[in-house]
């Protein structure tokens, strides 16, 4: 019996849960409310959409959880040293649908459409200077699988792209940094700035006052990421 653990609605909790039994026929999928407190000695396995970190500790036995969702982070932080390992789910569509937005929201920038939507309210028209895409630099950080696929997305649109992540990575067309001292190569050349982080130990603070220091003047920031800033 594997439970499900999530803060959603009940319409959209029965949608899961019938979701994954089709999926899974040789388990048993449940809402969490509906264990007797004797299956919550026996879970080992739980599937989990943004769920309440304290109602995992009523599952003594739990060895892993499976997140629906990309933010663990309330469960990371709320939960010191959990008992249990996490698996985030790893959604090709996510992937897609957010890489279409990495790269509208950076159009919007590259564009400087913040100022034409001003000159229009303003009834002016005042033309801007005009930027390749190869001259615009693009830095993202995270080349988990929601990064690399948005910087290729990028590269692919003509932007001069470079990535940061903490371990070293390996992408076509993409200069890849990584580690403290990559980080501030890519900061220092970066007129837009995407952040696909999650919010883990390792990530909270990373951006900051000093860190920031290192962007070129003018540029802009588009955070996807949760808060980690400082």
């Amino acid at each position: 019996m594997i439970p499900f653990l999530g803060r959603v609605d009940e319409r959209e909790q029965a949608m899961w849960i019938e979701m994954l039994s089709n999926n899974m026929p040789d388990e048993t999928i449940v809402a969490f409310a509906d264990l007797t407190d004797a299956q919550k000695q026996n879970c080992e396995i739980a599937i989990v959409a943004n769920p309440n970190p304290q109602d995992l500790l009523s599952l003594p036995n739990l060895k892993w959880i499976h997140s629906l969702w990309a933010g663990i982070e309330r469960i990371m932080n709320e939960l010191v040293s959990p008992p249990f390992s996490i698996v985030r789910l790893s959604d090709p569509e996510l992937s897609q649908v957010m890489s279409e937005a990495v790269l509208a929201w950076t159009l919007y920038l590259h564009r400087d459409m913040p100022t034409y939507a001003r000159q229009q309210r303003e009834k002016s028209w005042i033309e801007q200077p005009m930027v390749k895409a190869q001259d615009r630099r693009i830095g993202v950080l995270g080349l988990g699988a929601l990064g690399r696929v948005s910087a290729q997305r990028l590269a692919q649109n003509g932007f001069s792209v470079a990535g940061w992540s903490r371990n070293p990575k390996q992408i076509d067309g993409i200069n890849c940094f990584y580690g403290e001292d990559g980080l501030a190569s890519l900061l220092s050349q970066s007129d837009i700035l995407v952040c696909l982080l999650p919010l883990t130990p390792d990530t909270t603070g990373l951006l900051n006052e000093q860190s920031l220091s290192h962007l070129p003047e003018g540029a802009s920031i588009i955070n996807f990421a949760r808060d980690l800033y400082y």
